[in-house]
């Protein structure tokens, strides 16, 4: 046995290693760990015992069994505003509709008994799963929380062939059960895998609430994940809030009209072979399967944390050497304290979502701004990193200079250089303001915004997605150019990359492209989506979520579209503007609609654009409907409001905020 005091002098990651040696043999004795009967999800929000919610959650349970489609799903909510519960409850396809209710009773009575006074929890048996929430849950894919357990005994043979085969069998069976149709999309299966010496069944299963292309892309997810837990076992069930799947070496699915066979434990099957020598030896072989295993899992520990402890320190040079590359930009605190009298009152210009700008003046007499992050905000750490390595590094008129950067105890400023007329939104939303902005004026920050993103995603040393152009982030000097500002979303791509993905979703809704708000896709047409808005929130002087025309509020795309369909575009344009060439206004138009088109191969590069822009001899092609079309008024500003980012960085949208707006949501 190796001394624990040898460990610790040759490895400093011992407590790491008692904790992972301790689950495998949690493991080795007790099987792999099962999926939550009940899942609770403190952060969405608690209840108060005898509440309003409590009651509708009661009455909900109570009766959600009786309105099943008759394939075992169901799916119900009760009650009014921030009282309203919403519940979907699913069994398996090939279960009796009297053992789904067994079910799906028993999982009710551990959701509410483990959970608590939790607003939001989901639960699965193996036969059923449950969940309830205070928020619209109906027609969202969601795959978090995502749970699997295995068998833990694997094939011994042909595990390439084993996991092509399986794959396989669920690509097939997902296809399937995606087109079920809206009463029931389930699908099982089996397949022989000769090489392996062995026949597995499967199911796969999603609520019938999904779209096709969501319960495929919910399957595949799951699929995903069997590589890093299971690889190679014999047995699999994955289940997230939105599907599951499941394989077995033996038969465990029933024909529908039948009451099934009882599902298999998930745990090693019974021995069938008789081992010479008896107890002794069976005895012996533990012994010896024990300390290999344990020898095995403490070289491979050590490796491991090797490896990531160099990591680390490679990260951390790389991360020092970024802002060492910066270090001639790098101010005092004083100094910065001294510019901004000490960060007064009299001295703020804003505040955004990571932290407040101040106005300073250093000893040269130069104006800056000084963005003072959030000293709470874990993502403004990322901001700075951001904000740093790639403005210091970009260059254009119609980009905001960075001066430099402090970092010092718990401050972390950013020092640009100071840009006199504000933002474009305090401009061009104003109706007193915007009065002053003739169509010369807009035409040149139409045009300044659309050079500074060429810069950015194809003239620069470096390929950069903004994420977040709204009127907001761009500045206007004294000459009223516009500077684009804020970078603190910014993504770097490599020269030859067109696309690249995200899980966390952040940026202002209106201006993010569908693509990004379903899928986390974004790329250099993501940025053209945002500045097509923003070239028809110039030309109308009003905002994309508040569009007013004859007292009806409006989306702006929508009219823009409707009315350039009707030959009636020249409604969009702002009444203020006196003076400018309506073809050349109407070919603005135009040109913004190509940009928020739903297909982002149809969508024009920043390089085409500016040339649609700046050269009427370029024949434009013919629009398609935007993205994201509203067929009909908004009854309330609040209704616009759909799109939210939840702890796992998801963006959904909630489709039942307003039920006299029809939202037609392509691809």
């Amino acid at each position: 046995m190796v001394s624990s005091r040898l460990i610790r002098l040759f490895f400093p990651c011992t407590h790491l290693l008692v904790l992972i040696i301790n689950v495998n043999f949690t493991q080795a004795q007790l099987g792999p760990p099962q999926i939550p009967s009940a899942s609770c999800f403190n952060d969405k929000g608690n209840y108060t015992a005898g509440s309003t919610y409590q009651t509708n959650l009661d009455r909900l349970l109570s009766t959600l069994f009786d309105a099943s489609n008759g394939y075992g799903f169901y799916n119900s909510s009760l009650g009014e505003n921030n009282d309203r519960v919403y519940a979907i409850g699913l069994c398996r396809g090939d279960i009796t509709r009297e053992a789904c209710g067994t079910c799906l009773s028993d999982t009710a009575n551990g959701l509410t008994n483990n959970c608590p006074n939790q607003k939001e929890t989901i639960g699965w048996l193996p036969e059923c799963m449950l969940r309830y929430s205070n928020r619209f849950i109906y027609g969202i894919m969601e795959i978090s929380p995502a749970y699997y357990a295995w068998n833990v005994n694997n094939v011994s043979t042909g595990l390439d062939a084993f996991n092509q085969e399986v794959s396989r069998l669920f690509n097939g069976l997902g296809g399937k059960a995606a087109t079920g149709g809206d009463l029931r999309k389930f699908a099982s299966g089996n397949a022989t895998i000769p090489s392996a010496n062995i026949t597995i069944y499967a199911l796969a299963q999603c609520t019938p609430d999904l779209s096709e292309k969501s319960c495929i892309d919910c399957i595949e997810y799951a699929l995903g994940g069997l590589g890093s837990c299971c690889n190679g076992s014999i047995g699999v069930r994955a289940v997230t809030p939105s599907c599951s799947l499941r394989y077995e070496h033996i038969p465990f699915v029933g024909d529908t009209n039948e009451t099934p066979p009882a599902s298999p434990p998930l745990a090693p099957p019974p021995a069938n072979t008789t081992i010479p020598g008896g107890k002794k030896s069976n005895t012996s072989r533990t012994v010896i399967i024990t300390v290999v295993t344990t020898v095995v899992s403490l070289v491979l520990i050590i490796s491991i944390c090797i490896y990531l402890r160099v990591k680390k320190i490679k990260a951390k040079l790389g991360e020092a050497d970024e802002i060492l590359d910066t270090e001639a930009l790098q101010f005092d605190l004083g100094s910065i304290r001294t510019a901004t009298n000490n960060f007064s009152e009299a001295n703020k210009l804003g505040r955004g979502g990571f932290g407040t700008v101040y106005r300073g003046r250093l000893l040269n007499q130069e104006d800056i701004a000084v963005k003072r992050l959030s000293r709470d905000s874990a993502q403004g750490d990322v901001e700075f990193k951001n904000e740093v390595t790639l403005v210091a590094k970009l260059q254009h008129r119609n980009l905001v200079r960075l001066i430099g950067f402090c970092l010092e105890g718990n401050e972390r400023l950013l020092i640009y250089e100071f840009v006199p007329n504000a933002s474009l939104d305090h401009f061009i939303f104003d109706p007193i303001k915007r009065a002053h902005l003739d169509w010369d004026s807009r035409c040149k920050i139409i045009l300044g915004i659309g050079r500074g993103l060429l810069y950015l995603h194809e003239d620069s040393r470096l390929r950069i997605i903004h994420r977040d152009m709204k009127a907001s982030n761009v500045l206007l000097d004294a000459e009223m150019q516009p500077k684009i500002a804020d970078f603190g979303m910014a993504r770097l791509f490599d020269l030859d990359q067109t696309q690249g993905d995200t899980s966390r979703i952040v940026g202002t809704y209106g201006y993010m492209a569908p693509e990004y708000v379903m899928r986390g896709h974004f790329s250099v047409k993501s940025d053209v989506y945002s500045f097509g808005v923003l070239v028809l929130e110039i030309i109308t002087g009003q905002k994309n979520s508040s569009f007013r025309h004859g007292g009806n509020v409006e989306d702006l795309l929508s009219y823009a579209w409707k009315s350039w369909k009707e030959d009636t575009a020249s409604n969009v344009i702002d009444p203020m503007l006196k003076s400018g060439s309506i073809p050349e206004i109407m070919r603005c138009v135009h040109i913004g609609l190509l940009c928020v088109q739903q297909n982002i191969a149809d969508r024009p590069t920043m390089a085409a654009a500016i040339l649609m822009l700046t050269s009427n001899s370029v024949d434009l092609p013919v629009p398609s409907q935007p993205a994201f079309f509203m067929d009909g008024g908004i009854e309330s500003s609040s209704d616009t409001s759909l799109a939210w980012e939840d702890k796992s960085g998801v963006t959904r949208l909630d489709l039942s905020k307003s039920n006299s707006v029809k939202y037609l949501l392509h691809g």
